[in-house]
């Protein structure tokens, strides 16, 4: 399957997904305005955070193996026992830790206990989140990208209907419930999906632990955790002194800038996740690597520019259907924004390179070190320029990201 066609899929599941997400942002700019989508925010980053960590870190590693031992039964057989045995107790794990700590992650997440139970139910919820995310890591594995999309799209069709019934009868609190039940309710998608697969096996719910394969999975773990943990917790720490310098309103205003990015974004990174790490995991010398990334430069720059020059256009419209006429501030936050996630979109490309190719150690050290640049760099701006440093801080880091993973892709080749 070529990108092109993977684009079409992906497009569908993403614009399913995009629409699930904007009518939650919707409902809470409605109900509880820009202090409400301030904390819309950190929760979900504490979804994003927890999923990751509940599934142990390998559904990319899942991806890239399975995709590697689709043509070999035994192999295969041996990964995804050892894949759910791997996810089984990390969910555990992670699910009595939260529980543990509700209350606390409840006042430093949103400032209010009476957000406990909803941690709670978070946590209970861990096991069927990291059940989801290893079907569809599997599904993506075998490049069925037509089924892929389809429990994706049915999945956000329920997850908006649970939207709109919990936030009308809880408002925020219903909101923020829906993106955890919304979310588990996509296993009434993706298990008989799966099972009627032509690629299916009973054989391939046999829970088992592989050494062997659980050291590869471990290994995809750790760089998939650095990248997948730290990128919430340093969004958290940025929410956080943006609430303390500036209060949760001026919070909203950057989140729903930063919100409008992540939405529209959506449809290239899926692109780049759904056909890159597969693909770029199956391809091997210099020049057919060379071909996959120019490739992936000559369709997505393009996209992007486009993308972000019609956001720019269209900015104050956006925001008033997205969010309201409340959230007018935003409005001087998008050039930079959008400059940001244009240099963000080319560096994803190379940075792919160490993801497939397992360069472990390299990948969890640019993950820290440009985590803790960013952050930096967010103090240092804001103290200078005020909110929109914050943004400045994000377009800078990538920039420099950029340049960094130009230099790993170019030493790879030259390596083959």
């Amino acid at each position: 399957m070529n990108f092109a066609r993977a684009s079409v899929y992906s497009t569908a599941a993403t614009a399913a997904r995009l629409l699930a997400a904007l009518v939650v942002v919707k409902l809470v700019a409605s109900f509880a305005g820009p202090a409400g989508i301030g904390k819309l925010g950190q929760f979900m980053s504490l979804m994003s955070l927890l999923a990751v960590l509940a599934g142990g870190g390998i559904s990319a590693g899942l991806v890239k193996y399975v995709a590697e031992y689709r043509e070999d039964p035994a192999r295969l057989a041996r990964l995804l026992g050892s894949a759910l045995w791997y996810a089984l107790c990390a969910s555990c794990l992670i699910g009595c830790l939260a529980l543990l700590c509700s209350r606390q992650l409840a006042l430093w997440l949103l400032d209010d206990a009476a957000y406990q139970n909803l941690i709670r139910i978070l946590a209970v919820a861990q096991l069927g989140i990291a059940l989801v995310n290893y079907l569809l890591a599997v599904i993506n594995g075998f490049m069925d990208l037509r089924r892929l999309a389809l429990v994706q799209v049915l999945g956000s069709a329920i997850s908006i209907a649970v939207a709109l019934a919990l936030s009308l009868w809880l408002h925020l609190y219903g909101a923020l419930l829906a993106l955890v039940l919304g979310q588990l309710l996509w296993l009434a998608i993706g298990l008989p999906a799966f099972r009627r697969s032509p690629y299916f096996r009973p054989g391939m719910w046999t829970i088992r632990y592989d050494r062997e394969m659980t050291a590869r999975l471990a290994t995809f773990s750790i760089m998939t955790l650095s990248s997948a943990v730290i990128s919430p917790l340093v969004n958290i720490a940025v929410r956080a002194h943006l609430a303390g310098r500036y209060g949760w309103t001026e919070v909203g205003y950057w989140q729903a800038v930063t919100r409008v990015s992540d939405a529209y974004l959506l449809f290239l990174t899926a692109a780049i996740n759904i056909y890159y790490l597969p693909k770029l995991a199956s391809t091997h010398g210099r020049a057919a690597l060379a071909h996959e990334l120019r490739q992936g430069w000559r369709f997505l720059l393009p996209a992007v520019l486009l993308l972000a020059g019609a956001i720019w256009l269209a900015r104050t419209w956006i925001t008033r259907l997205l969010f309201s006429g409340d959230f007018a501030v935003a409005n001087t936050l998008y050039a930079p924004q959008l400059l940001g996630d244009v240099i963000k979109i080319a560096a994803f490309v190379p940075s792919y390179v160490m993801l497939a190719k397992a360069m472990t150690r390299l990948f969890v050290a640019s993950e820290c070190v440009f985590a803790a640049s960013y952050l930096a760099l967010v103090y240092l701006f804001t103290a200078r320029f005020g909110l929109v440093g914050a943004v400045y801080a994000f377009t800078v880091n990538y920039a420099l990201y950029l340049l960094f993973n130009l230099v790993v892709a170019r030493r790879y080749l030259e390596s083959l």
